[in-house]
């Protein structure tokens, strides 16, 4: 009787793990969910900086991008690429909330490839 509880519970938990298999996402998946895609824009300076003050930005980077509670920005462009800056704004990190749901892709973008540019 034993040996055939323990053979149902070995082929119960085979079926689950396959189920898990097939269902669960791939390394590819989770990779590309972690790291988003940056649109290609051209660059809108002008654009870039209104959007910064409209979203608030200069409350924590100070309003040179000088830092204050957040980190300063003025030369991060040595520091890290656009997609980088992307992938931060767009996710969040530290302190700092994610945008995603408050600008389009393109803004952020754009604001990226602005901040990217200060070196």
């Amino acid at each position: 009787m034993q040996k055939w509880i323990m053979s149902g519970l070995f082929f119960a938990a085979c079926v689950v793990a396959i189920v898990l298999m097939v269902t669960l996402p791939g390394k590819e998946d989770v990779a590309q969910e972690e790291k988003p895609s940056m649109p290609e824009v051209k660059l809108d300076a002008a654009a870039a900086e209104a959007t910064v003050k409209a979203q608030g930005c200069l409350s924590c980077h100070g309003d040179q991008l000088q830092g204050s509670v957040g980190p300063n920005l003025q030369k991060i462009g040595s520091q890290l690429s656009a997609e980088e800056i992307y992938t931060i704004i767009t996710k969040g990190k530290g302190g700092m909330p994610s945008f995603k749901d408050k600008l389009k892709s393109e803004e952020i973008a754009n604001v990226a490839q602005w901040l990217a540019a200060k070196k």
